[in-house]
């Protein structure tokens, strides 16, 4: 990671010079809301901000887009039970030398990428259900008026699409869409 973006509500200079010692380009912000016009540039950020601000501070860079999100944390008591947001990669703390800040953005990177891979599988799965779904769905309405059974309806979806170019499932939903207009 060669440039992170710092989101600094407090006055956090030691992790800026920390964050600067290997080469990497640091970006400072105020806050999350001055983030916007940077993050594009950004391999990572890293929120300097208070417990009660985390989370929020958290779902807003992670609305703008999709990278790894770390929190750099001098709470001195943190709670025993806590949610730690839907993306966080990585906790810093004051007490890390710089060595062990940059073990520690590697490793949020890779868990960042495994939490996009896992993210992009599941949206690939329920995308599979739903085709799935319509499917199922033109099957018992070609078996209806077509008077056949559901591999010939399945055949006849497969062929139908080969034929159109599309998906089975783009003319699964139509035939369905169709059939609940005519008959709605």
């Amino acid at each position: 990671m060669k440039t992170i973006l710092v989101i600094d509500e407090g006055n956090n200079s030691d992790l800026l010079s920390r964050m600067r010692e290997g080469g990497r380009t640091v970006h400072h912000v105020a806050s999350d809301k001055d983030a916007c016009s940077l993050i594009a540039v950004a391999d990572a950020a890293v929120m300097a901000v208070k417990l009660e601000r985390m989370t929020d501070c958290q779902a807003s860079l992670a609305a703008m887009r999709r990278l790894p999100i770390f929190w750099y944390c001098t709470e001195q008591r943190l709670p025993q039970q806590m949610d730690w947001g839907f993306s966080l990669d990585g906790v810093i703390f004051p007490s890390m030398s710089s060595t062990d800040i940059q073990h520690m953005l590697q490793f949020g990177a890779r868990v960042h990428q495994q939490r996009k891979r896992w993210t992009d599988e599941r949206e690939q799965l329920l995308q599979r259900i739903e085709e799935r779904k319509w499917i199922d769905q033109a099957k018992a309405v070609l078996c209806e008026i077509r008077g056949i059974n559901e591999a010939e309806a399945y055949d006849f979806l497969r062929k139908q699409a080969m034929n159109d170019r599309k998906r089975i499932g783009e003319v699964a939903a139509s035939i369905v869409k169709v059939y609940q207009l005519i008959h709605g």
